[in-house]
C-alpha cells in the first residue's frame, strides 16, 4: 500500500489556497483513486477514516436492500456524507478541502484492503463505491466537474458536425433533433467503443455504428461510471494478490477483518449512556419491552420471564442493553433478583450479583462495558440450541422467525402480509434492514413511513438505537396529545 521511497507525512499547512487547482495534491473533489497513499498515517487515523467511510457505504448497501429510489438513496447518502465524510468543492474557501480529500483518499484505500478478500466483498464494495461516486458527481460544481473530466482519458471522441449530419435521421430515434434541415444538432455527442457502455446498448440509448457507440451528453455519466467500476475492479484484483504480505501484521489484519463485516449490520456507534434521558426502574422493564424493544431483546426478555433464568451470554447481551437504556446498578440488581425468583438470596448473591456489578464497572478491572451493537450480536457468541441470545433474524429458522414476529408485533400493526418483504431481506442476509422495516411497520401509526428508518432514512445498527427511537416517538406523541388537550 505504501511506497517507502515516497512515504512522507501529510502537512496541511503546506497548501496555499491561492494556488491553481492542478497544483494541489488532490485538485478535484471527484477521485478515481489511482494513486495509493504515499504518506505516513497513524493507526488511529488508519481505522478512523476507514470507519467513517464504511458508515456511508453500509448505508448505501442498506438502501439497495430496501429498494430505495435513486433520489431517496442520494438524499440519505448526502446526509451521511455530511455527518461522516464531508467533501467540499474547491470553491469552498472556508474549508480545508485538501485535508478532507486526504481523509477520503485514505479511507478508500483502507477499505480496499478490507474488501478485496473475496469475490462477494469486491462486488459489493464496487457497487457501493460507484453509487457514492455518482452521488458526488451529480452534486459536484459544474465547472470543477468539467475540469475533472478533461483531466482524464475516457477514450471518447466528441462527434463533429459532419457525423451529426450524416446520422441525423438515426439520431432522431434517440430524441436528438436538428434545429433545421442541413444544420447539425448543438447537443454534444461522444463516440466510444460499445464495450464501454454495455448498459446503454442494452437499453437502446445509443446509436451503434461499426462497433462505435454514439452517446448523447445526457448519458455521459454512464461512460464515467463504467470507467470508475473497471478501474476499481482491476485495482481490487491487484490488491487481492498483494494482500498476503500483510497477513503477518496482526494490528492491521484485526482491523481489516472487523471492517469487512461492516456490510452485515452497518457500523454502529457505541452507546455509553442512557439513551432515553430518564432513569429506568426495575418495575418498568416488562412494559417497556412489550412496547419498545427490538426482537432480539424482546426474545431475551420473554425467555427470562418464562424460564426465570438466562445463560451467561444472554444475561450479558440483555444486561448491557438495559444498563445503557437507563437501568441503574441498584435497579439492575432488583430487576435480576426478581427475575431469578426461583433462586435463594444466598445463591443469587454468590453466583450472579458480582457479574451484574462487574458489567457496571464496579468490580474486576472496573471497565464501563458498552452495550452490544447489531454487528457484535450477529458475529460473536453464536447461540446454541437452548440459548436465547443472538439475532433472531439471523439465528432463528424461517418458520420460527415468522411465528415470532407475528406473536410479538401483531398488536403493533405487523400483519402476515408484511412478512414476505421482511423475509426477503432476511434471505438476502440484510438482517438489520429486516429489523428496520419491522420498526417502520410497528411505528406507522405514529407517522413513520416506509424508508424513514429510525430517522432520516437511517437503518437500525444497535438495539439501544431502536429502543431509544421508539421511546422518543411515544414521548413526542404523548406531548402532542397533551398540547391538543
Amino acid at each position: 500500500m505504501y511506497n517507502n521511497s515516497e512515504r512522507r507525512k501529510f502537512d496541511p499547512a503546506k497548501f496555499d489556497s491561492s494556488k491553481s487547482a492542478n497544483s494541489f495534491e488532490w485538485p478535484f473533489r471527484l477521485n478515481f483513486y489511482d494513486k495509493s497513499p504515499w504518506y505516513e498515517v497513524s493507526l488511529e487515523d488508519f481505522e478512523r477514516y476507514a470507519l467513517d467511510r464504511l458508515r456511508v457505504l453500509a448505508e448505501i448497501e442498506s438502501s439497495f436492500a430496501r429498494n430505495r429510489s435513486w433520489e431517496e438513496l442520494k438524499s440519505v447518502t448526502t446526509r451521511q456524507c455530511k455527518d461522516h465524510l464531508p467533501l467540499n468543492s474547491s470553491s469552498a474557501s472556508t474549508v480545508d478541502t485538501q485535508t478532507e480529500r486526504r481523509n477520503d483518499h485514505l479511507g478508500h484505500f483502507v477499505l480496499r484492503l478490507a474488501f478485496c478478500r473475496s469475490e462477494d466483498l469486491r462486488r459489493r464494495f464496487v457497487k457501493a463505491e460507484t453509487a457514492l461516486f455518482r452521488v458526488r458527481y451529480e452534486s459536484d460544481d459544474t465547472k470543477e466537474r468539467e475540469l475533472f473530466l478533461q483531466s482524464r482519458d475516457f477514450k471518447w471522441t466528441e462527434v463533429n458536425s459532419e457525423e451529426k449530419l450524416q446520422y441525423a435521421s438515426e439520431l432522431k430515434g434517440l430524441g436528438i433533433q436538428q434545429p433545421e434541415e442541413g444544420v447539425p444538432t448543438t447537443e454534444r455527442l461522444y463516440k466510444v467503443r460499445w464495450t464501454q457502455v454495455p448498459d446503454l446498448v442494452n437499453k437502446r440509448r445509443v446509436l451503434l455504428k461499426d462497433g462505435w457507440a454514439y452517446v448523447p451528453s445526457k448519458e455521459q455519466l454512464s461512460i464515467v461510471l463504467r470507467a470508475f467500476e473497471a478501474n476499481l475492479e482491476n485495482a481490487l484484483d491487484s490488491t487481492a494478490r498483494s494482500i498476503m504480505r500483510m497477513d503477518g501484521d496482526t494490528r492491521l489484519t484485526e482491523i481489516l477483518n472487523h471492517m469487512s463485516r461492516g456490510f452485515v449490520a452497518g457500523v454502529a456507534s457505541e452507546y455509553s449512556g442512557p439513551t432515553t434521558g430518564d432513569e429506568i426502574r426495575a418495575d418498568m422493564v416488562d412494559d417497556l419491552a412489550k412496547r419498545h424493544f427490538p426482537l432480539c431483546m424482546r426474545n431475551l426478555h420473554e425467555c427470562l420471564m418464562r424460564d426465570r433464568h438466562l445463560k451467561h451470554f444472554g444475561r450479558l447481551q440483555y444486561g448491557l442493553f438495559l444498563k445503557v437504556l437507563g437501568l441503574s446498578i441498584d435497579e439492575a440488581i432488583a430487576f435480576w433478583r426478581k427475575s431469578f425468583s426461583n433462586l435463594t438470596d444466598d445463591k443469587f448473591n454468590k453466583e450472579y450479583k458480582y457479574n451484574i456489578r462487574h458489567s457496571f464497572g464496579l468490580e474486576g478491572k472496573r471497565a464501563n462495558y458498552p452495550a452490544k451493537s447489531c454487528q457484535q450480536i450477529l458475529l460473536t457468541d453464536k447461540p446454541g440450541p437452548s440459548d436465547c441470545h443472538g439475532c433472531p433474524y439471523r439465528h432463528f429458522a424461517p418458520d420460527n422467525l415468522q411465528t415470532s414476529l407475528l406473536a410479538t408485533y401483531s398488536s403493533q400493526g405487523l400483519t402476515s402480509t408484511d412478512l414476505a418483504e421482511v423475509m426477503r431481506t432476511v434471505k438476502e442476509g440484510h438482517y438489520h434492514v429486516a429489523c428496520t422495516r419491522v420498526f417502520e411497520i410497528t411505528h406507522a401509526a405514529a407517522g413513520v413511513k416506509k424508508g424513514d428508518g429510525i430517522g432520516e432514512g437511517e437503518s437500525v445498527t444497535h438495539p439501544n438505537q431502536y429502543a431509544a427511537k421508539s421511546i422518543e416517538i411515544e414521548k413526542a406523541q404523548r406531548g402532542d396529545a397533551m398540547a391538543v388537550e
